[in-house]
């Protein structure tokens, strides 16, 4: 008869997150995530199957997570423009710390399906969200009308993962900032 599990699966899952987001994924041993997760190795495999399926569960937990918390900054303010504002904020706020998803599309681009299809489910949330904000902006003359909201949208997106990627590249406080700032001055 086999054990119980002796783990919170959540619990294991989100220290996965936090090991492939500072390693990706070819720099995270087993050793690392059974160390990190609390748990045994033969648990990581009898759990999720093995080091690739740990990850894609780690990236999808993740890139939900974080979909979640951009569309709740979005949604936080009374108006569209200082809904999009705080989203930036957050990402500001939070850029010193590795992206999961950005890292997972450096490390394998287009060339896993799994990935891609988690990727596209997150993104689609986002993506919807990010344009209703925007046509909501340009009703109130806050974006201009002559912004096409798919195209705000991918530039949104594109400047997220610039201000990430300058961040971990040392960029300083003042620097993101100004990524921000121009950000939504070019949606004017």
């Amino acid at each position: 008869m086999a054990r119980p599990k002796e783990f919170n699966i959540d619990v294991a899952l989100d220290a996965a997150v936090g090991v492939f987001r500072e390693h990706g994924f070819a720099g995270s041993s087993a050793q690392m995530l059974i160390e990190a997760m609390k748990i045994g190795k033969q648990s990581l495999y009898d759990t999720f199957g093995g080091k690739w399926q740990l990850y894609c569960a780690a990236v999808a937990r993740y890139s939900s997570a974080e979909t979640a918390e951009h569309i709740a900054m979005l949604q936080s303010e009374t108006t569209a423009m200082a809904g999009i504002e705080q989203m930036l904020e957050r990402v500001v706020a939070e850029a010193h710390r590795p992206c999961l998803g950005l890292s997972a599309i450096s490390e394998f681009a287009t060339s896993r399906d799994d990935l891609v299809g988690i990727r596209e489910q997150a993104g689609r949330a986002l993506r919807v969200a990010l344009q209703q904000k925007l046509v909501e902006a340009q009703q109130t003359g806050a974006v201009s009308a002559e912004l096409d909201p798919d195209q705000g949208t991918a530039f949104l997106l594109a400047n997220i993962a610039a201000i990430r990627l300058a961040a971990r590249a040392g960029a300083k406080p003042s620097e993101l900032n100004a990524l921000k700032a121009l950000t939504l001055k070019a949606l004017r």
